[in-house]
């Protein structure tokens, strides 16, 4: 009886040596999707398509960049000031995810201005407090006009012009995207839909699981 024991005690710890020796782990399960392209490494490993450096100026006059982002959650989208269709109703809603996420100093908001030019820091001041945006939380974010139409193309998956022939001469999403710790696109929701936005803020809580 005690030589079976040492025989079964001797086989868990070599199973157990075993598995932890294993280079090829599983990777944790994602439990939302990745959005853009990936490619996969000859390792096996899979590398996705992540949000490319930026760096731009808040409301506050602050530099806003991939320092200030560095692993946290956000939800980024792009609007402008003037703008009297979609935008405020995603600023709005926007609130939204923000109240829902007042507590959490690992997630952010960063709201883009396709207006530069007019969108100045003290006008975005301005139309933060409108919306209540709580500072150090909630970035609206103003600067270099090709560079931020570049960050929304390429980085974003999203549109961002100028001229486009609208009254309001200008043309952007509505997208609002999940953002996650490691700079990849996990979601992309209609900002101007209540019922997107409460799948947005429930998807938040389900990708802090995964860190």
């Amino acid at each position: 009886m005690i030589l079976n024991k040492n025989k079964i005690l001797l086989l868990a710890v070599i199973t157990l040596f075993a598995f932890a020796c294993n280079p090829k782990k599983e990777e944790k399960k994602l439990l939302l999707p990745v959005y853009g392209t990936k490619t996969v490494l000859t390792s096996g490993d899979t590398v996705y398509q992540t949000i490319k450096d930026f760096s731009l100026l808040n409301q506050y006059k602050e530099i806003v960049s991939q320092q200030t982002t560095q692993n946290k959650i956000y939800v980024a989208n792009f609007f402008f000031a003037t703008c009297q269709s979609i935008c405020p109703a995603m600023t709005s809603q926007l609130g939204r995810v923000q109240q829902a996420e007042k507590n959490d100093a690992d997630f952010l908001i960063l709201s883009h201005t396709v207006n530069p030019m007019h969108d100045t820091a003290e006008v975005l001041l301005e139309y933060a407090g409108k919306y209540g945006a709580i500072k150090n939380k909630w970035h609206f974010l103003t600067g270099d006009k090709k560079a931020i139409y570049t960050l929304a193309k390429e980085s974003y998956l999203v549109n961002a012009l100028e001229d486009d022939g609208t009254p309001e001469g200008f043309i952007h999403s509505e997208a609002m995207l999940l953002i996650d710790n490691q700079k990849r696109i996990r979601g992309i929701y209609d900002g101007t839909d209540s019922l997107q936005v409460n799948k947005l803020i429930n998807d938040i809580s389900i990708l802090k699981t995964e860190k």
